[in-house]
């Protein structure tokens, strides 16, 4: 199959790479600064927060007054994580553009990560879908360890399919398929959406691939082929799985942009300006950029 002519990029920095550093709670002005610098790049999906319990993610204790802070950009849709009835209330408090629920492939991880089976896990989520359609509130699902489990190992891609299926059936507009601990290869990764795509069409499907084996864009070029249009990434590589021992690293957006401007696939993003993006917070945050194109990049 050809590539797709456009990627729609998703980015997953604000919630998904800062909501597991460590040390002190990161100041509610850098997650803004962060968001609308993201904006200006040209990003038109910010996944911003997250309406959990403080008390499980410090780190995204501040969600409504993070989501009171942005200059809302027009064209830009400000998503939230909700795992629960409560964090969507919430964040349709704080006038969030989506929502989005999380399940998981394996069972193992999904007792881990949210102490309860795949099944019961969805359950929880249809008073979130209920309250989502009456507020029309588009959802987003996400299905973690499609390509790997730190407890089970493989994942059949059948079970992915199931679990995405299940989202799908839900109401859930688009279903993200996560390599939560960044075991997959190509072939795979290939593989996985295949069987995926044959219960939920690929226009609905997105790629959320961490790096931690460094095969990401791989991955992701594999699954562009097979005509995934939709990719989540994280400016400078920030985030990973608390979880998942050992997981570390989102494929950072600026590899994804460099690697898709190459293959003459528009975006919209501006990749000078994601770097910069991406060298800021890594300034504020005191860390290394995980983006090579950061690294290499210099103007």
């Amino acid at each position: 199959m050809a590539f797709p002519e456009q990627v729609r990029l998703v980015e997953m920095s604000p919630r998904d790479g800062l909501q597991n550093e460590a040390g002190p709670v990161i100041a509610t002005n850098i997650k803004t600064g962060l968001i609308d610098r993201l904006a200006d790049c040209g990003l038109t999906h910010i996944e911003s927060a997250s309406f959990v319990s403080p008390k499980w993610v410090p780190q995204m204790g501040d969600a409504a007054e993070v989501m009171a802070g942005i200059h809302r950009k027009p064209g830009v849709r400000y998503s939230v994580l909700t795992p629960n009835l409560r964090g969507f209330e919430s964040a349709l408090a704080a006038g969030v553009d989506e929502v989005a629920v999380f399940g998981a492939a394996s069972e193992s991880f999904s007792q881990k990560n949210i102490n309860c089976s795949i099944a019961e896990s969805l359950e929880r989520f249809l008073p979130v879908m209920k309250a989502a359609k009456k507020h029309n509130i588009p959802v987003r699902g996400y299905v973690s360890t499609v390509l790997g489990c730190p407890y089970e190992g493989d994942i059949a891609p059948e079970q992915v399919a199931k679990v995405a299926k299940a989202l799908a059936d839900m109401g859930c507009y688009e279903i993200s398929l996560g390599d939560t601990i960044g075991t997959g290869t190509p072939l795979k990764a290939r593989r996985m959406v295949e069987a995926v795509a044959s219960h939920v069409p690929i226009e609905r499907l997105a790629a959320h691939f961490h790096d931690t084996y460094g095969q990401a864009l791989a991955n992701l070029y594999a699954v562009l082929e097979e005509g995934i249009a939709v990719i989540d990434a994280s400016v400078a590589g920030l985030g990973g799985c608390p979880y998942a021992n050992g997981a570390s690293g989102n494929v950072a957006t600026e590899d994804v942009l460099y690697m898709l401007n190459g293959l003459d696939i528009r975006t919209g993003v501006d990749l000078n300006k994601l770097v910069t993006t991406g060298r800021w917070i890594t300034g504020q945050l005191n860390r290394q950029n995980g983006s090579k194109v950061g690294q290499a990049l210099q103007f």
